[in-house]
Order: structure tokens, then sequence, then C-alpha cells
């Protein structure tokens, strides 16, 4: 399986949302056909448990789409409350982008 590398110099999105109360800001950057190659998360209030993981969980979001996977397999895997919604910061970000968000 092989990665698809991004160019140098690309555009990115920014999507301004609130999760568990926290704000932070998703960066999301695209392939040449339009698809989601990239997401950045950072929390507003950075150097805090939750920033650290929201970054962290982006980079193994990215990787993933970078190797291939569609991110509506991933958000259609992610854990979920009993009444749908998002139980991580990676589904409220695969929502967002679902809803429309970015675009």
């Amino acid at each position: 399986m092989n990665r698809h590398r991004l160019q140098n110099r690309r555009a990115h999105e920014a999507i301004r949302f609130s999760f568990r109360g926290r704000p932070y800001t998703a960066g999301v950057g695209r392939f040449p056909d339009g698809s989601v190659a990239e997401i950045f998360i950072d929390a507003e209030k950075q150097s805090t448990d939750a920033a650290d993981d929201a970054r962290d969980a982006a980079v193994c979001l990215s990787l993933a789409l970078q190797y291939g996977v569609p991110h509506e397999a991933i958000r259609a895997a992610v854990t979920r409350e009993s009444d749908g919604r998002p139980s991580g910061i990676v589904g409220a970000v695969l929502d967002l982008l679902a809803e429309g968000a970015a675009r």
C-alpha cells in the first residue's frame, strides 16, 4: 500500500467549531481531485491534554486518508453516543465535513 503524497503548497480550509464545550479549529487539505487528504485539529488552549489528543488524532486521521482510507469509512467506524453524536474529536470533525462545513 502506497501513501499518496501531497503537493508542498496546497489550499487549506479552516473550520471553527466547539466540542465538549471547548473551541477548536480544524484545517482541511485536499488532494488535487478535491478529496480530503489531511486534517489538522488545534484547540484554542494549547498545552492541554485535549489539545495534544486532538493533534495526535489528526495525524492518525491524515495518514489513514493518505493511504487511501475514505473519510466516510472512518466516520462510520468511530465511536458514537446512543443518539448518534460523535464520542470523540475525530467523529466531530468528520461530521462537520459530511455536513459541508468545509468546501
